[in-house]
């Protein structure tokens, strides 16, 4: 049975890639920045398994080498650890885009210098991919790479980040020779895990209650996170599965979300207003063709991810 590594252990992908790996019998090592912080990292403990297979180990995106020793010795490491939603300040470089690039290449560096690593899946995005020009209804698929110079223009800046950090990691695991394996998956919903939502999460919760002040002007596909597990475990073990995987169900406005959400919860106070971000409301469709062969043939509906999310915030509290 492999043993893995996962960064960032108290992340949403993260978190749900520990239980679900644990859950199929293997031992597994997550790095997180501060293991003793128990009211972080206690619902780990409580997965089933976790008293005998889990292992916390201490790590930092931004120290290199500090990923050495959780990487030693483990078959496959899944890199999930990267900032997701940040206040757009002027720290934008050091809070985003340094994480992002640099936390990257550090885990790999530790990866490549690790002598049982037999592949490397990371957690890439769609937002890698979508944001080409101002061309509507394009259909898209792993060939296509976002635009920095795009990215710049709209202040995208985690679609800016997401894209340079995975063009860094293909060229550092061509020159090391690591089994590289990307998941792109998009907005990802689901049930919470953690005792706090984190980044997408807090994001639904805010428009669920009326404070953000607005909905996202933005036309995105949306993704159970059960899908995005298995689309990790598909990567890292599937010996067919290589280079970029797209991971999305339907693509939708922020709108059409509002619109089925109120009709199925009308007591909540829905956020009315779209936002006013440019350049990321493009129509266009995911190409998931090259996943669906290698075994994950269906995707979740926005209807479903949605309904466990809004039940998990109910039963914990928040709604």
């Amino acid at each position: 049975m492999p043993e893995y590594c996962v960064t960032g252990g108290t992340g949403f992908i993260a978190a749900y890639l520990v239980k679900t790996l644990l859950e199929r019998g293997h031992t597994v090592r997550t790095t997180v920045r501060d293991p003793e912080n128990a009211e972080k990292v206690g619902f780990l403990w409580e997965m089933n398994g976790a008293k005998e297979r889990l292992k916390l180990m201490k790590a930092d995106l931004m120290v290199e080498r500090s990923f050495d020793e959780a990487v030693e010795g483990v078959d496959g490491v899944f890199h999930t650890a990267s900032p997701v939603f940040v206040a757009y300040d002027d720290n934008i470089k050091e809070t985003l885009i340094d994480p992002a690039i640099k936390g990257t290449l550090n885990v790999l560096k530790s990866c490549s210098k690790a002598s049982t690593v037999k592949r490397v899946v990371l957690t890439s995005s769609c937002s890698a991919i979508r944001y080409l020009n101002d061309v509507p209804q394009i259909h898209l698929n792993e060939s296509h790479w976002s635009d920095p110079e795009y990215c710049k223009r709209y202040n995208l800046w985690y679609a800016y980040a997401k894209t340079l950090a995975e063009k860094e990691a293909w060229e550092l695991a061509k020159e090391s020779g690591i089994d590289l394996v990307v998941v792109n998956p998009s907005f990802v919903v689901g049930p919470l895990i953690a005792p706090q939502p984190t980044s997408t999460l807090l994001l639904i919760l805010a428009i669920t209650k009326g404070l953000k002040g607005n909905y996202p002007n933005t036309t995105v596909g949306f993704v159970h996170i059960e899908d995005v597990i298995a689309a990790h475990i598909l990567a890292m073990e599937e010996s067919k599965a290589s280079g970029r995987l797209i991971c999305s169900s339907t693509v939708a406005h922020w709108s059409e979300i509002i619109e089925m959400l109120k009709a199925k919860y009308p007591s909540y106070p829905f956020e009315t207003q779209c936002g006013d971000q440019k350049g990321d409301d493009n129509p266009h469709s995911m190409d998931t063709s090259k996943i669906n062969k290698l075994g994950l043939t269906t995707f979740k509906t926005i209807p479903d991810m949605f309904d466990d999310c809004i039940k998990s915030f109910q039963e914990k509290g928040f709604l």
